[in-house]
């Protein structure tokens, strides 16, 4: 066989799979950069063979325990973001810690997540596919979601209080 022969294979949006898993994760404990790149590769279908970045070929992800996410060092005081409100001297910062003991602690994962997915319109159709819940209970229990046990795949995913 030549070179020429073989072919790469290259998903159409019309081979798309027409039902997507759903897969449950549980945030409790769990480091928030690594759980994002996760959730992002689950999203983008990374994790698959048949792969191809043009195409919504992700799974469905619930992460229920959003507000017990664990940060390293000491980002939930020094990692700040900010925001303009749009008026004159208007410029805001909120921290990390501020998030997550806020009222959607869940933005927190939110905003991880969509910063690791394609800016556009893929990227945001493949944020369609993320649910997060603040406690332990979810609204999906009839689409049968297989638990991924994030925390114990690698011992670095899971911070313990100190």
């Amino acid at each position: 066989m030549k070179i020429n022969d073989m072919k790469s294979f290259a998903m159409r949006v019309e081979d798309a799979p027409a039902q997507k898993k759903w897969i449950l994760i549980d945030a409790d404990g769990v480091v928030l950069g690594r759980l994002a790149a996760e959730v992002a590769t689950i999203l983008r279908g990374k994790n698959k063979t048949t792969f191809s970045p043009s195409v919504d070929c992700g799974d469905n992800v619930i992460i229920i325990n959003a507000e017990k996410v664990k940060l390293t060092g000491d980002k939930l005081r020094k990692k700040v973001f900010y925001y303009h409100t749009g008026y004159a001297g208007g410029i805001k910062e909120r921290t990390m810690g501020y998030i997550l003991t806020s009222r959607f602690p869940e933005r927190a994962i939110q905003k991880a997540v969509e910063r690791m997915l394609p800016r556009g319109p893929l990227g945001r159709k493949q944020m369609t596919n993320l649910r997060l819940f603040k406690g332990p209970k979810h609204t999906h229990e009839a689409q049968q979601p297989t638990v991924y046990n994030f925390a114990a795949a690698n011992p670095k995913n899971k911070r313990i209080a100190k």
